[in-house]
């Protein structure tokens, strides 16, 4: 756990407002008066184990105590400086370690720049998306290259009435007019092209496919439905009634399907056996599966059915694909970025799971971005006949991904979102150049 200069004065601070003496705290801890005076006063630093039990004491999570109320500020300032040295490399180094005297001396500063270095991320996003967007999307497509030709006719046709000395005066009426035609036309496109961009904010919702629809209702669920964990037949029609979040027949198709998978799950590890395994072996696929005899896949989906914060569970995100490698499921992990539109980055080991039926996969996973972060991921692929001995054998590849571990790994895979807004120049597995690193020269993250 992070260790704050400030911990002793924030454990003070809860003490006094609770009205304890320091004698009855310490020994509440089992620590001497005059050990916790000096921890008090900020001149012992505080192992892990006796912050859990003053935490304990003090009724208040140890995060409070470790990190207060300037966690937020000290992780949008440690963003800043990492922002910072990706641009001029002569340019000074933030004093990282006199972050935390940067907060209390000036902490409307502090939170101005950390406020303005999460615009930065937050508008990097929009960037990212709407790049996507405009590399998929056949309306943007169409409508640019029509900007594009009605531009390039005005250019030509002006530039013919300005060097040109002596033109025919029905020539001229001529260019006049495909002057007039080519500006009504670039005027008509590019009304439609702004009218379709405004819109894009009302498509962010999860509203633009079947497929986000179905994730925009279980991201406001919570991921998780009580419907499917009753026992007993439940009514699949009653539960996707009236939900806002599936506007479409295809949408409310996806989440029949969805919620038919989801109970035979539950059938095949109830809630009680999964969070019984949870708490014996951890959030670790393989070791659940062995302990509640079921498969890795069930295993995989179940976890990713339950709220964060279930008996201990982290943030953790799920990806499945097919065996063309296209994402059809996607709960996403706050800093694994998960694209929309297009293939996500071939060296996932989703992809190498798909590769390797039937072996599971655990990596970390070090993911580009303006401020990287490591992910432990389980991947694993389950090949599968709907069909029977006849028909054709279907691959689905499934990919756990949770917090990594403080200690690093011997190998950690360098990977990214996709290739088109992946800032990594030097990848073995890139397949376009991204829109972050063109005419700029190679650079990496």
């Amino acid at each position: 756990m992070a260790r704050s200069a400030l911990t002793g004065t924030r454990i003070r601070e809860r003490r006094t407002a609770l009205r304890m003496k320091q004698a009855d705290l310490a020994r509440a801890v089992g620590v001497s008066p005059a050990y916790l005076n000096l921890i008090e006063h900020n001149r012992r630093r505080v192992s892990d184990s006796l912050l859990d039990q003053l935490a304990g004491a003090l009724s208040v999570d140890p995060l409070a105590l470790s990190e207060g109320a300037e966690g937020a500020l000290f992780d949008g300032l440690r963003e800043a400086a990492a922002a910072a040295g990706l641009g001029d490399p002569l340019s000074a180094a933030p004093e990282l370690d006199r972050i935390e005297e940067f907060v209390g001396r000036f902490p409307g500063w502090a939170a101005v720049l950390a406020g303005g270095q999460a615009r930065v991320a937050q508008l990097e996003r929009v960037v990212e998306g709407y790049a996507e967007r405009m590399a998929q999307d056949p309306f943007l497509l169409a409508s640019l290259h029509e900007v594009l030709s009605a531009v390039t006719s005005l250019r030509s046709t002006a530039a013919i009435l300005v060097e040109a000395e002596d033109i025919e005066p029905q020539w001229r009426a001529r260019f006049l007019r495909t002057i007039q035609e080519e500006s009504l036309r670039l005027s008509d496109t590019a009304e439609a092209l702004v009218g379709y961009l405004d819109t894009l904010d009302e498509a962010e919702t999860g509203l633009s496919s079947p497929q986000e629809e179905l994730e925009a209702w279980l991201a406001a669920r919570g991921w998780h439905l009580d419907e499917v964990e009753r026992p007993g037949r439940f009514d699949p029609e009653a539960v996707i009634a009236g939900v806002p979040e599936l506007a479409s027949g295809a949408g409310r198709t996806l989440a029949r399907m969805y919620l038919d998978r989801a109970a035979a799950d539950a059938r095949a590890l109830p809630l009680a056996r999964l969070r019984a395994a949870l708490a014996a072996e951890g959030p670790e696929p393989g070791r659940i599966a062995a302990h509640a005899g079921v498969p890795l896949s069930v295993v995989f989906r179940r976890l990713a059915s339950l709220p964060a914060g279930t008996d201990g569970l982290p943030a953790l995100g799920l990806v499945i694909c097919d065996g063309s490698g296209t994402l059809t499921f996607r709960r996403p992990m706050p800093g694994f970025a998960l694209p929309r539109f297009g293939a996500a980055c071939p060296l996932w080991p989703l992809y190498e799971a798909l590769a390797r039926p039937m072996q599971p996969i655990r990596a970390v996973v070090d993911m580009a971005g303006r401020l990287p972060q490591r992910f432990l991921t389980f991947a694993f692929c389950e090949p599968r006949a709907p069909a029977g001995f006849d028909g054709p054998v279907l691959a689905e590849a499934f990919m756990l991904i949770l917090p990594a571990p403080a200690e690093r790994a011997a190998s950690e895979r360098a990977v990214g979102s996709s290739c088109r807004i992946c800032p990594r120049a030097a990848c073995p597995g890139r397949r376009e150049p991204s829109i972050l690193t063109e005419g700029q020269g190679p650079r990496g993250v």
